[in-house]
């Protein structure tokens, strides 16, 4: 291909990638209704975006309903929650996996791998409807509880064994160091192993993080209404509404975005903050 013909081929390019944005700003805002007028809307005969769906369910989607707690705040709450609490047990379980008694090392390896290898789909619904099957001495937790505590435990899996790889990146002469000065087994884990492990894996720390995030819209299969199943409901009951899901779910995968874009930046945040305390 000549010269010439390469220009023409880069023109002819950025010609098309101008047409494309000016009709993406064309359907998205130059014509596009903002004000939740479901008439209007229906006016536009698709031909342009329909924000007011947003306007008129973001309430809905970012507050929950007086009727049923959900929404973004339950989104919150299930990820907060459950990413706190499988911190310890995550951390126990990958301590225990790496110890030398076989009556600690072979039951966290074999719960690490059994969550492991069933879906968080499957986890959800044995917590939603088989657990209350077994729970005696009264009535069992709501459903919340018992989502949180099947996305905790999916979490402290997959979290345990990216510590436990953090851990063996960690030369053993450095336990060894801490023992001659006098730590016990958990001081040293504590002040020096762990510090070193999990600055090691703080990137993978992070991806599971944003991954925990986005699993918890999987709690809508079990009848929780987060920020996904929320806008599923809202819709569903609105005939006016209804046909403009396209623009919801562009809102609320843009609300996914802009949290998963704040994790990341919070952990690259904590990788510059020990990068220059080590320097």
């Amino acid at each position: 291909m000549n010269k010439a013909a390469g220009l023409t081929l880069q023109g002819l390019s950025l010609l098309l990638l101008a047409w494309l944005t000016w009709q993406l700003l064309r359907w998205g805002v130059v014509d596009a209704v903002f004000r939740p007028d479901a008439h209007a809307c229906q006016a536009l005969g698709r031909e342009a975006a329909c924000w007011g769906v947003v306007a008129q369910k973001a309430r809905w989607l970012l507050l929950g309903s007086p009727e049923q707690w959900g929404g973004l705040p339950l989104t919150l709450v299930l990820f907060f929650g459950s990413w706190g609490l499988s911190w310890p047990l995550g951390v126990g379980l990958a301590l225990a996996r790496r110890s030398q008694w076989r009556w600690l090392s072979w039951p966290a390896a074999a719960f690490i791998e059994t969550v492991r290898g069933v879906p968080l789909v499957g986890l959800l619904f044995a917590a939603a409807f088989l657990l209350p099957l077994f729970w005696s001495g009264g009535e069992a937790p709501s459903l919340g509880w018992r989502a949180g505590l099947a996305l905790t435990l999916f979490s402290s899996a997959y979290l345990a064994e990216i510590v436990r790889g953090g851990l063996q990146a960690v030369p053993q002469e450095q336990s060894e160091a801490a023992a001659t000065l006098g730590l016990g087994w958990w001081s040293t884990q504590r002040r020096i192993v762990l510090p070193q492990a999990l600055r090691t894996v703080l990137p993978a720390l992070t991806g599971h993080a944003i991954g925990l995030l986005k699993d918890t819209s999987l709690v809508m299969v079990v009848g929780l209404h987060e920020l996904t199943g929320g806008l599923s409901l809202s819709l569903g009951g609105d005939p006016d509404w209804r046909p403009f899901y396209f623009e919801a779910y562009l809102f609320v995968g843009a609300v996914y975005a802009l949290l998963c874009l704040m994790l990341s930046r919070l952990g690259l945040q904590l990788e510059q903050r020990w990068q220059r305390a080590q320097g």
